[in-house]
């Protein structure tokens, strides 16, 4: 079970920290990621890190101003979100697999309830 929590309403140019907190004992055998959906527009890919964390990709859209990260000690995964814009407004979903981590959403077993994100301009 996967439980994001973080979302809130701040302003462009501000920042976020999502978190999402996993149950059970396996948390280092999953990659995980995030993902977004905008109202009125498809989940798209965010970030993903894998199981030790050694290794993290980003959509374009995001490089450079996220950053995810993992404690497989707290069974969490973070995704620190700097210089927010008004297109970053969406829910944030994080997302687990078993094995390589990837960027395709079906490829992910486990998925969060989801944290609203909103960025005033």
């Amino acid at each position: 079970q996967l439980q994001a929590s973080g979302g809130g309403l701040v302003q462009a140019g501000g920042s976020l920290r999502l978190s999402c907190a996993a149950s059970g004992r396996t948390f280092s055998s999953y990659a995980m990621a995030w993902f977004r959906q905008a109202p009125g527009k498809k989940r798209e890919f965010v970030s993903s890190i894998s199981r030790s964390g050694g290794s993290t990709s980003y959509a374009d859209s995001v490089k450079g101003r996220f950053s995810v990260s993992r404690d497989n000690a707290e069974n969490t995964v973070y995704l620190q979100m700097n210089s927010l814009k008004p297109e970053d407004t969406a829910v944030y979903y994080c997302a687990a697999k078993a094995g390589i981590r990837s960027t395709v959403s079906r490829e992910y077993d486990y998925w969060g309830q989801g944290t609203l994100v909103t960025v005033s301009s």
